[in-house]
């Protein structure tokens, strides 16, 4: 398979990455933790580009990419995940998952117009948020608002099985291509503290020991990279492979975000633990997005479960 990227992908990811090194520096996050509102600067190029959500897996999570190596605040994921089950992608949108509670988690809810809210059944009703009752939670991620909803008597509509599998599928490739992103920015700044930090006058990266952890941490990147772009490939291709694909790209983003967020910190030293520091802005993304659409283990389970069938 040809992973290399056509011109027109070239062209987005560059964009992208220039856009958020311009407009979603470090500051930026911080700012947010103490003004929810500081998003909205960003959000403003951003939204620009929710039409993403309807398009191609591939080019989605290639921008995907870039907005969770700068942990951008705000509702583009949620939005596109919106955009992607709705087919609407003239709103701002987020998605509610129901199974047996009346009180889902939903992400970015004070900031989209509309709640897609599939329950069991399938099935999908379309909310103004103005009609739900909101109630914000405290989670380790100070980039992305989370929220509990109180959810009214539900007029839905029956959801196709095979159309909610494939949105599914398409959520999995694109949280894993946003913790990859994440995943990267924490193992570039580990990569080049260890190039400036000296002990005993030479860098502390020119140690065995640091090599060996730099080295580990780079093979699962990569492996989680190669995990994430296949399975979007995958989708796009309606490939009959593409639910074991996205099970995969999910836990190998899990681990290689789980591996260098801990090798990071060590490497860092007790710098790494400090506010003062960055690094914690991009651990908490990570450490989030591991609990957003199944955690490492819970699709490790289902691989399972797709290879003994």
């Amino acid at each position: 398979m040809d992973f290399s990227l056509t011109p027109d992908q070239e062209l987005l990811r560059d964009t992208s990455r220039k856009l958020l090194e311009r407009e979603c520096p470090p500051a930026l996050v911080r700012a947010h933790i103490d003004d929810p509102s500081a998003h909205e600067p960003l959000w403003r190029h951003l939204a620009e580009y929710t039409a993403l959500g309807t398009g191609p897996a591939a080019d989605l999570c290639l921008f995907l990419e870039e907005t969770g190596y700068a942990a951008a605040p705000g509702p583009f994921l949620a939005t596109t995940g919106y955009a992607a089950l709705t087919g609407d992608d003239t709103a701002t949108g987020t998605v509610a998952l129901v199974d047996d509670s009346t009180h889902p988690f939903v992400l970015e809810a004070d900031r989209v117009e509309r709640i897609a809210v599939v329950s069991p059944g399938p099935r999908l009703a379309v909310l103004d948020v103005t009609d739900v009752p909101l109630r914000f939670v405290a989670t380790v991620d100070f980039s992305r608002r989370l929220f509990a909803l109180d959810l009214p008597h539900l007029t839905a509509q029956p959801l196709a099985a095979d159309v909610y599998a494939r949105w599914r599928e398409r959520a999995y490739a694109c949280m894993a291509a946003e913790m990859v992103g994440t995943a990267r920015r924490i193992f570039d700044m580990t990569l080049s503290y260890a190039k400036e930090r000296k002990q005993f006058d030479v860098p502390i990266g020119s140690f065995q020991a640091i090599q060996h952890k730099l080295a580990d941490m780079s093979l699962a990147l990569e492996r989680a990279t190669a995990a994430a772009h296949y399975a979007a490939m995958t989708i796009d291709g309606d490939d009959p492979e593409r639910a074991r694909a996205c099970h995969v790209a999910k836990a190998a983003a899990g681990e290689a975000a789980r591996r260098i967020l801990k090798d990071g910190i060590q490497i860092h030293g007790g710098i790494g633990y400090t506010w003062e520091h960055d690094l914690h802005l991009y651990l908490r993304r990570a450490t989030a997005d591991e609990y957003l659409f199944g955690t490492t283990g819970w699709h490790l389970d289902r691989l399972a479960d797709l290879l003994i069938d």
